[in-house]
């Protein structure tokens, strides 16, 4: 009897044991629920003029930039937030602009090298900014708030 029900117990922790490690590995895997979207003031200022000056609504979420695989964008990447929201790159990503980045697997994050044809070279360099200062972590890492200026800015070395 103490056998049988040694081993019940045993096989019972085992099974929840798995259920659990599923429960966890499943929640580690799904993204981050998507963030309530918010309006941000959108500005993107190429070398000669201003390419885009506008109101975007935007959230976290998966961006796709031209020529990289889509990934999430949406301020948890990297630990930077516990909770998920909008970005300067969903902003960029929403505002209908073309872009290109290079995807830093280590930073879980893009650095932007294009945006609407205009593509950083050795010497110039996209450089984001939100209520006029410069982000100190990347686009997908920054979370922005409803009403927050997000700027793209061409910016030299």
């Amino acid at each position: 009897m103490t056998r049988t029900l040694t081993r019940r117990v045993t096989v019972s922790l085992a099974v929840l044991g798995l259920t659990a490690g599923a429960a966890v590995s499943t929640a580690a895997a799904t993204p981050s629920a998507q963030a309530a979207p918010v309006t941000v003031n959108l500005t993107v200022t190429g070398p000669a003029s201003v390419l885009f000056d506008d109101q975007v609504t935007t959230d976290g979420g998966v961006v796709s930039p031209l020529t990289e695989t889509a990934q999430l964008c949406d301020g948890t990447n990297f630990g930077a937030n516990p909770t998920a929201g909008a970005t300067p790159t969903t902003a960029l990503n929403d505002s209908g602009l073309d872009w290109d980045g290079i995807w830093y697997t280590s930073f879980e994050d893009y650095l932007v090298t294009e945006i609407d044809g205009v593509v950083q070279t050795d010497s110039d360099f996209w450089l984001i900014s939100v209520n006029g200062q410069a982000t100190p972590v990347g686009g997908c890492q920054f979370l922005v708030e409803d009403g927050d200026d997000v700027e793209f800015v061409w910016t030299g070395y």
